[in-house]
């Protein structure tokens, strides 16, 4: 397999990552200067309300917006608990209430798990957790335990042992991630006494500030992707920055001087996301219709409380029987689907209307393709099975905002609705406007200024309708156009007869 990671950082205002498999964009990621990245985060902070009614606390940690800490994320005085790796599985909420664990003015040191997104102020923690290459470490929760996503069960038991060898203090907690697997001893150990240190000047600076404080700041993107997403199947990294080059080759060297000459720097004249076609799919990233090989199309609708993606057949047939069309244009879908939600960064829930199939072989075949392709993504998934209406439901971790809210502003003329009135509607509801206060006796004209397609729509088709409401009210109409006018806007102004506008 072809896999490359293509490190575009040439302009200073935006960076972005990309992986390729075969040449086929499978992930994006794009951080900009503008947009301040806080996941990860530490800060110190002070509990400034606490809300009862939904077991939560808002904590002020410096930023516009406070935080949202809700019980489930709070450790209890006691100390930490966690299974072998899943130590976000906290079942809490009947043995504690958020008054028990705080009151108002409190200091407490969170981690940011999710960013601010439209109103909501960022989603905090107490649950601190500190991610190096190979190991994670979790202050307060005494526990080690290996990645789920290793399975080999002697590999396993070999991580374990060396997690047992790291002796580290009784209340600091490690979890050996997925890219430990078939480590050596001696670069585990490497990345544990890295993070030991941090966490030690996390804890001294925590003391000596006051809050609200920022104790910790993440890496940018270029040092997570190395350090999260790199993995010894990536066979080069290319950086088209000398700058990040040199930047990212010094990581390298202390973390994982072993895949330091897979790095390379691009010089070449024409731009690397162009060579390798990706500027188009960054266009594209916004298109609601997807079509899939050989026919048949998905269809991706964004809303506020959900992403909706429809599956449809199109043109496809197969000869043999619209059962196996269905099922065949499923699997390319479920495939599709996970790519995309992947690239777009989709969070939250997502519904997938799946074309209806009879066979129930069939259902659990796309069932377990869209699982198996949901495995690669970074963000934790959780999917139900197949209802009966050929509807599968799944939940994908929201930590920031998705590709499209980056890239893309609401429209000003829709609101993000992906509608306009038509020119009709407009100019009816203007004329209702003007039969509703051509009555008022101060008024002595009218001046409508419109887009120029609205003033000649006025103008030609409803020029009998304009006319018949001057002649019955005795009120001149005056139609002007101008293309700087937005077309969704129709301004009316009411005059008196010194042409002093009139306030209605």
């Amino acid at each position: 397999m072809d896999k490359r990671m293509l490190i575009n950082a040439v302009e200073p205002e935006e960076c972005r990552i990309a992986i390729l498999e075969n040449n086929v964009l499978e992930e994006l990621y794009i951080e900009r200067s503008s947009r301040e990245q806080i996941a990860g985060n530490i800060y110190k902070g002070r509990v400034v309300n606490i809300e009862p009614s939904i077991e939560a606390a808002f904590v002020d940690i410096g930023l516009k917006k406070n935080g949202f800490l809700h019980v489930s994320d709070v450790m209890p005085p006691t100390g930490g608990e966690s299974s072998d790796i899943d130590v976000h599985n906290r079942h809490r909420r009947e043995l504690y209430r958020i008054r028990d664990l705080l009151h108002q003015g409190q200091e407490v040191l969170v981690q940011v798990t999710k960013e601010s997104i439209g109103s909501k102020g960022p989603s905090l923690t107490t649950y601190i957790s500190l991610p190096g290459r190979y190991l994670v470490l979790m202050p307060g929760i005494p526990r080690h335990g290996v990645s789920k996503k290793i399975t080999n069960e002697e590999e396993r038991q070999r991580l374990k042992k060396i997690l047992e060898g790291l002796n580290p203090s009784p209340n600091v907690g490690f979890i050996i991630r997925t890219a430990g697997e078939h480590q050596t001893k001696k670069e585990i150990h490497k990345d544990f006494h890295y993070l030991i240190k941090l966490w030690k000047n996390i804890e001294k600076r925590s003391r000596n500030l006051n809050p609200p404080a920022p104790i910790y700041q993440e890496s940018d993107l270029v040092i997570r992707a190395i350090r999260d997403i790199f993995s010894t199947d990536i066979r080069e990294i290319v950086v088209d920055s000398e700058s990040v080059y040199e930047r990212t080759r010094d990581f390298l060297r202390v973390t994982m001087p072993k895949y330091e000459k897979h790095l390379t720097l691009y010089s070449e004249d024409k731009p690397l996301f162009h060579k390798y076609n990706i500027e188009n799919e960054i266009e594209n990233i916004n298109r609601r219709k997807i079509p899939l090989p050989r026919g048949g199309s998905i269809v991706i609708e964004q809303t506020e409380a959900l992403v909706a993606i429809d599956v449809n057949s199109g043109k496809f047939k197969e000869e043999s029987a619209p059962e196996e069309t269905a099922y065949k244009t499923n699997l390319k879908a479920a495939k599709e689907i996970a790519r995309q939600v992947r690239l777009r960064d989709l969070g939250g829930v997502i519904v997938i209307d799946f074309i209806d199939m009879r066979e129930e072989a069939h259902n659990h075949d796309i069932e377990k393709t869209l699982a198996d392709a949901l495995k690669r993504d970074k963000a934790r998934t959780k999917m139900l099975k197949m209802s009966k209406f050929g509807i599968i439901e799944l939940t994908r971790q929201r930590i920031r905002s998705s590709i499209r809210d980056v890239l893309f502003g609401e429209c000003k003329f829709c609101q993000g609705t992906g509608y306009t009135k038509t020119i009709e509607s407009l100019c009816l509801n203007a004329m209702r406007d003007l039969k509703f206060v051509m009555h008022l006796p101060q008024i002595s004209k009218v001046e409508i200024i419109a887009n120029l397609e609205v003033a000649n729509y006025l103008q030609n088709q409803k020029r009998k309708q304009m006319i018949e409401i001057e002649e019955f009210y005795n009120k001149k109409i005056n139609i002007f156009s101008t293309n700087n006018h937005e077309y969704g806007r129709i301004e009316i102004r009411y005059l008196d007869n010194k042409d002093e506008p009139v306030m209605i």
